[in-house]
C-alpha cells in the first residue's frame, strides 16, 4: 500500500529512475568526438543525482508523516465514538432491572458488574455481593448456580436457570461465552417472583380472571380457594398430581389432596394467623411435597413444591464445609479478602453473644470489632486503633498463627487462632474459652504445690516411680535416710541408678535392698497386692517400708525409720509382760489368802458364837462385850474377804448377774441384818439408828439379789462408819417411771470434793478410827452398780450428812441380754 502512496504523489517512478537515467547518459555525455572522455565531468555527475536523491527522499519522508497524523486522528475518533457507544450501552444496561457480570481477557479474570444491584439483592449490598450466592440465595440454589458458573468459565458451557432468594423471590440467571471471556445476567421472574404478590394485585383490582391465569401459569400444582375456603380454582399441575393419586374431580370442582382430619387442621391453622401456612406431605410414589397456601383478598390460595432428597432429612446448608463448620463446637468465624464475613457457626454467635439481627453475612469484621468493644466484650486496651490494627494483620498471613489470649472484661479467656482462609486471601478465626482450663491449671497447680509441701513435711520417705522404673516424685527424707546424692542422680534416676548409690552409701547391703525392692516397682501383675515390711539395715537402722500401687500404674514407696520407736516398743513389751505377771501373781496371792483367811476366821467365828449362847451364863458383861466385838470384827473381815474375791472376779471379767425378780422389803432386812452383824449392840449402847422408807405398790424389781444386797450394805456400812454413835441413817426405796431409786442418808460430816472422788474409784481417801476400811465397799458397789446399767451419785447435806443415791432399771435382765 505504501508503494502505491508514493507513486501517486510526485510521480515517484519517474523521480527515482531520473538519477539512474543521469548516471547511464554520463559517460556518452563524457566522451569526445574522437573517442575521449571527458573525465571531468564526472563529478559533477554524480552531485548532481545525490542532491535529487535528497530531495526526492526529504519529499517521501514528509509525505509518510503527513498520512499517519491523519490515520492517528481518524483512529482517535473511531475510539472515542466506539467508547461513547460502550458507555450508551452500560447506562442502558445500568438503567435495567437487571445486574450482568462480565468476566473479559483484559480483565485479569476481574469481575465487571453492570445494572441496578438492587434488583437482586436486598437493599444497602455492594455490587461485589452479587457473587456471593449463599448470603442471598436458598443454599441449595446458591450451591447450583456456583456450579453452573464454574462450568461456564472454565468449560464454556451455557447456561438458563431460575433460582430462589433468602427472601422468597425468584431470580432468572443466564449465562453464556462472550468471546475470550463469560457472561451472566440475573434479572427477577416477576411473573414467578411471588405468586401471592401478584395475586393480591389481581384480587385487589376485582379481576380473579388474571388471579387464575396467573396460577395457571405457574408449573407447580396451585389452587384458589374462596371466603368459604371451597377450592374453586387449579391448575393443570394440580389436576395432573390429582389423578396419579387417585383422586377423581373436574376442572370445575376440583379435588382436595388433603384427608379431612388434615384438611380442618390445615384450615384452621391458615385461619389462626395471617401468615403463609406451610405443610409438609408425603404422596406415596409421587414423593414429599411442601405444601404452602397464604390468604388473599376474599380467599386463599396456595402452591406445592416438590421437595429434593436433602430437603426431607434436613435443612439445606450452604456447602459441605459449611456443614462441618456448623457441626463444631467450637467457635469458627470465616472473613473473605475485603474481611466481610462469609461463614460462621452457632458456638460463634453464643461465644460473643450476637444476635441473629446483626450478624448476617457480608457483615464487616471492622464493625464486629467495634461492637464488641462497645458492649465491653473485648481486653481492655488504652490505644483501641493500634490493638483492631494489628489484629487485622491476620488477614496478610501466610500460614496460622496462634495470638496471645484476650483476657476479657468479664473474666473469661479467650485464644485466637489465625488462619489464611485460601489463595484467594482472606482468614479463618478459631477461637477457644481458655477460661475453664486455665482455671482447672491452676486449681491443679495449687494442689501440687500443697501436695508437694505436704509431701517434703512427711516425717516418712517418700518415692514414687513410674511403670518404667524412674523416680518421678520424692521428698527430702528420702535422701536422708538413704543417703542418695539426689543432686548428682537427677531429676528422675532409675531404680537402677538409686541401687547404686545406696550400695556406695551402704556398702554391706544398700544394693541388696534396693534390688530386692525393685521386684514389687517393677511388677505389673494388675492382681499384685500391696506389700509391707521391715528392713533391719546393717548400720543398726529399723525401716518399716509399704508399697503401694497406684491408680495411674505408678508405684509409690514410703520408708519409716522405727528404730527408737522399736526400742520403745521393746521396753514396753518387757514393762507389759512384768505387768501381766504380776497381776497373776496378785490373783494367786488374793485367792490363797482368801482361802487361808476364810478358814481361820470360820474357826474364830464358831468358837464366839459358842461362848455367847452356851457359855455366855458363866462370863460377866466386860467378858461378853468382848465377844461381841470378837464376832462383829469377824463379820466385818468376812465381807472384806468376800469383797476381796469379788473384785478379784470383776478383774477377771468372770463376774456375771443372775438378774431374777426381786421382793426390795426382804433384800434391804438383809442387808439391815448384815449391818446388825457389823455393828451389834454393845453395852446396850446402839451404835446407830437406820430408818427404813419403803414406798407402797413399788413395781416389780428384776435384778441380782445378792449384789444388791451387797450394795445396800456397804452404802449403809459406810454411812455408819462415817456417821457419830448413834447418829441417823435413812435408807428410802422409791420408783421413778423405769428406774428403781435407793436413797442413803446419813449425819455424819458431810463429803468433801476427794471424797465424791473417792465414791468413783476403789480407794477413798485417808480415814481413821470409824472411818476406816470404807475404800473396798465403795469399789464394790461402783462395780455391781455398773454391771446392772444403773449410776450412783453423793451430795452432800445441810447443815451436815450426805446423801447416796443409787438409780438402777427395774429389769437388769434386759441391760444384761443388750451388752
Amino acid at each position: 500500500m505504501a508503494p502505491d502512496r508514493f507513486r501517486k504523489h510526485w510521480g515517484f517512478v519517474t523521480l527515482a529512475a531520473a538519477p539512474m537515467t543521469l548516471l547511464t547518459v554520463v559517460p556518452a555525455l563524457s566522451q569526445t568526438p574522437d573517442g575521449g572522455t571527458l573525465t571531468s565531468a564526472a563529478p559533477l555527475a554524480l552531485a548532481i543525482g545525490a542532491g535529487a536523491f535528497a530531495l526526492t527522499a526529504m519529499a517521501v519522508v514528509r509525505t509518510m508523516l503527513h498520512d499517519n497524523k491523519a490515520e492517528r486522528e481518524r483512529a482517535a475518533g473511531q475510539i472515542a465514538g466506539l467508547r461513547a457507544l460502550v458507555d450508551e450501552y452500560e447506562a442502558l444496561l445500568s438503567g435495567t432491572r437487571e445486574v450482568t457480570v462480565l468476566w473479559t481477557q483484559n480483565s485479569g479474570g476481574a469481575p465487571k458488574f453492570l445494572g441496578q444491584v438492587a434488583a437482586v439483592l436486598p437493599a444497602g449490598r455492594q455490587p461485589e455481593s452479587v457473587l456471593k450466592f449463599q448470603s442471598w440465595l436458598q443454599p441449595g440454589d446458591a450451591e447450583r448456580l456456583t456450579e453452573m458458573l464454574e462450568q461456564l468459565r472454565m468449560g464454556g458451557h451455557s447456561f438458563t436457570t431460575s433460582v430462589n432468594t433468602l427472601d422468597g423471590r425468584l431470580v432468572r440467571a443466564q449465562g453464556w461465552v462472550l468471546g475470550g471471556g463469560a457472561a451472566m445476567r440475573l434479572r427477577p421472574a416477576f411473573l414467578q417472583a411471588h405468586p401471592q404478590h401478584r395475586l393480591d394485585h389481581a384480587v385487589a383490582q376485582g379481576d380473579l380472571s388474571s388471579a387464575r391465569a396467573i396460577l395457571g401459569l405457574l408449573t407447580k400444582p396451585a389452587f384458589l380457594r374462596d371466603a368459604n375456603r371451597r377450592l374453586v380454582f387449579a391448575n393443570a399441575a394440580y389436576h395432573e398430581l390429582a389423578r396419579a393419586l387417585g383422586k377423581s374431580a373436574s376442572e370445575s370442582e376440583p379435588a382436595e389432596l388433603l384427608d379431612s382430619t388434615q384438611l380442618q387442621r390445615h384450615l384452621a391453622a391458615c385461619t389462626s394467623n395471617g401468615k403463609p401456612t406451610v405443610l409438609r406431605l408425603n404422596l406415596a410414589e409421587r414423593g414429599a411435597y411442601e405444601l404452602v397456601e397464604f390468604a388473599i383478598e376474599g380467599g386463599s390460595a396456595g402452591y406445592l413444591r416438590p421437595l429434593e432428597p436433602a430437603q426431607k432429612l434436613a435443612e439445606p446448608t450452604a456447602s459441605y464445609m459449611g456443614s462441618i463448620i456448623n457441626a463444631l463446637a467450637t467457635p469458627i468465624a470465616v472473613f473473605n479478602a475485603k474481611r466481610e464475613l462469609v461463614q460462621f457457626n452457632r458456638a460463634y454467635a453464643d461465644l460473643w453473644n450476637l444476635d441473629a439481627g446483626f450478624l448476617t453475612l457480608g457483615l464487616d469484621e471492622r464493625a464486629i470489632l467495634d461492637k464488641l468493644r462497645t458492649e465491653g466484650m473485648l481486653p481492655n486496651e488504652v490505644d483501641y486503633k493500634t490493638w483492631r490494627a494489628q489484629h487485622l494483620t491476620s488477614y496478610t498471613l501466610k500460614v496460622p498463627r496462634e495470638n496471645d489470649p484476650w483476657h476479657l472484661p468479664d473474666g473469661r479467656s479467650i485464644k485466637v487462632i489465625s488462619a489464611p482462609a485460601g489463595p484467594n486471601g482472606g482468614v479463618i478465626y478459631v477461637f477457644e474459652d481458655l477460661t475453664e482450663r486455665l482455671q482447672l491449671e491452676s486449681s491443679n497447680k495449687a494442689f501440687s504445690n500443697v501436695q508437694r509441701e505436704t509431701i517434703n513435711a512427711l516425717s516418712e520417705a517418700v518415692a514414687v516411680f513410674g511403670t518404667n522404673g524412674r523416680l518421678t516424685l520424692s521428698n527430702p527424707q528420702l535422701s536422708a535416710l538413704w543417703k542418695l546424692p539426689m543432686n548428682e542422680l537427677g531429676k528422675n534416676p532409675h531404680i537402677d541408678q538409686i541401687a547404686a548409690a545406696s550400695g556406695l552409701a551402704i556398702p554391706a547391703d544398700g544394693a541388696t535392698i534396693w534390688r530386692d525392692l525393685k521386684r514389687g516397682i517393677i511388677d505389673l501383675n494388675p492382681t499384685r497386692a500391696d506389700q509391707t515390711g521391715r528392713i533391719n539395715r546393717s548400720d543398726g537402722r529399723l525401716l518399716d517400708y509399704a508399697i503401694t500401687r497406684l491408680s495411674d500404674g505408678q508405684t509409690m514407696m514410703t520408708f519409716l525409720d522405727v528404730t527408737e520407736s522399736a526400742s520403745y516398743s521393746r521396753v514396753l513389751k518387757e514393762r507389759n509382760d512384768a505387768l501381766v505377771a504380776a497381776d497373776l501373781l496378785k490373783d494367786a496371792f488374793v485367792e490363797n489368802v482368801s482361802y487361808e483367811l476364810r478358814s481361820p476366821l470360820t474357826n474364830i467365828i464358831g468358837f464366839a458364837d459358842l461362848l455367847a449362847g452356851t457359855e455366855g451364863g458363866n462370863m460377866n458383861e466386860r467378858q461378853r462385850a468382848y465377844i461381841d466385838y470378837i464376832r462383829a470384827s469377824s463379820v466385818t473381815l468376812g465381807v472384806l474377804i468376800d469383797n476381796i474375791l469379788d473384785l478379784a472376779s470383776v478383774d477377771a471379767g468372770i463376774a456375771e448377774l443372775r438378774p431374777e425378780r426381786l421382793d426390795v422389803a426382804g433384800i434391804v432386812d438383809k442387808a439391815r441384818a448384815g449391818l446388825s452383824a457389823t455393828f451389834p449392840e454393845i453395852s446396850g449402847e446402839k451404835p446407830i439408828n437406820l430408818v427404813i422408807d419403803i414406798a407402797d405398790d413399788l413395781p416389780p424389781f428384776v435384778a441380782d439379789g445378792t449384789r444388791i444386797v451387797q450394795v445396800i450394805y456397804n452404802l449403809l456400812s459406810n454411812a455408819a462408819r462415817f456417821s457419830p454413835p448413834g447418829g441417823e441413817i435413812r435408807l428410802r426405796v422409791m420408783s421413778r417411771g423405769e428406774r428403781m431409786l435407793f436413797v442413803i442418808e446419813d449425819e455424819g460430816p458431810g463429803l468433801t470434793d476427794e471424797m465424791k472422788a473417792a465414791i468413783l474409784t476403789r480407794i477413798d481417801g485417808q480415814t481413821t478410827g470409824r472411818q476406816r476400811g470404807a475404800g473396798l465397799g465403795l469399789a464394790i458397789v461402783k462395780t455391781f452398780v455398773n454391771l446392772h446399767g444403773g449410776t450412783i451419785s453423793a451430795q452432800g447435806r445441810e447443815p451436815r450428812g450426805s446423801r447416796i443415791t443409787v438409780n438402777l432399771p427395774r429389769n437388769s435382765a434386759m441391760v444384761s441380754f443388750a451388752e
